[in-house]
């Protein structure tokens, strides 16, 4: 089979310092967790952006000086999330788009998020959508559920998006679909054959829908936003250990993990980019 992707989800929106010590936050340490993690095998960096003390934000200054750190150890892919924290306006999700990053999430619809609701409603999607388009940005379609599936053909049928698509099947958040290897098998049979696609796991199931995904031909997202641990009780070093555990289970199925330059290749993604302005 073909090499596998690895994106690494260094940092997320609920983890906190409590949950984790060594939760990277401030613009060096995101850079130095970024560099260990392409040595590990990874070849995207999923972003969240991050206050000193924690707090989110999706603020322009705090992604330009993740963004500037990471370009000081790699050409790697950078993909900013626009979902930001639950309860954010989509503008603010949304402003640091202007760095022109190399990739960015799109979630394409609502979903029940534990005791919270993600709300993604049809003009939010269409206008982070239209922003991605105007920036020349990759997408990657976060799908929670089946029918944001739906809405994602739909964006390319109405030409906003263009395909083909990378989608990435986020499976076990408590309100969404579980983390069961015949969700994932019924969701990858929804796509068009052109797009490609990789589950991110959920807490403990992170390793073991990654193992699944790697046999079936997909790729994996895995980093402490999902999963904190690299066994029960076990915490992980770094998002690097938890890349370099997928690294293991894809050379375990025969595939080595995808260079820069061949997930560049993969998701029809440009040379570099660095922070605008």
């Amino acid at each position: 089979m073909s090499a596998a992707l690895i994106t690494a989800a260094i940092n997320g929106a609920e983890v906190t310092r409590d949950q984790y010590p060594s939760l990277p936050l401030l613009p060096a340490e995101v850079g130095e967790e970024a560099g260990r993690c392409v040595e590990a095998g990874a070849a995207i960096i999923h972003l969240h952006g991050r206050k000193p003390d924690g707090t989110p934000t999706q603020d322009l200054d705090t992604f330009r000086a993740y963004f500037e750190a990471i370009r000081s150890h790699s050409e790697v892919i950078v993909q900013f999330s626009t979902g930001g924290a639950v309860g954010m306006d989509v503008e603010e999700r949304i402003v640091a788009l202007a760095l022109r990053p190399d990739m960015a999430t799109l979630t394409t619809g609502t979903v029940n998020f534990g005791e919270e609701i993600f709300e993604n409603p049809l003009p939010t999607v269409r206008l982070i959508a239209e922003r991605l388009r105007q920036f020349e940005i990759r997408p990657e379609i976060e799908v929670f559920d089946v029918g944001m599936l739906d809405t994602a053909r739909r964006l390319v049928d109405e030409g906003i998006l263009k395909g083909p698509l990378h989608v990435d099947f986020v499976l076990g958040v408590p309100g969404a679909m579980a983390a069961e290897e015949r969700h994932l098998d019924y969701l990858v049979s929804w796509l068009p054959p052109s797009w490609t696609w990789c589950v991110a796991g959920i807490g403990r199931h992170e390793l073991r829908l990654a193992a699944y995904a790697l046999e079936r031909g997909g790729h994996v997202r895995v980093g402490v936003e999902d999963n904190l641990y690299v066994e029960r009780g076990v915490l992980a070093k770094g998002t690097w250990e938890l890349v370099e555990r997928a690294a293991a289970l894809a050379r375990a199925v025969g595939r080595e993990p995808m260079s820069v330059d061949e997930a560049r290749a993969m998701l029809r993604v440009r040379e570099p980019r660095y922070p605008v302005g």
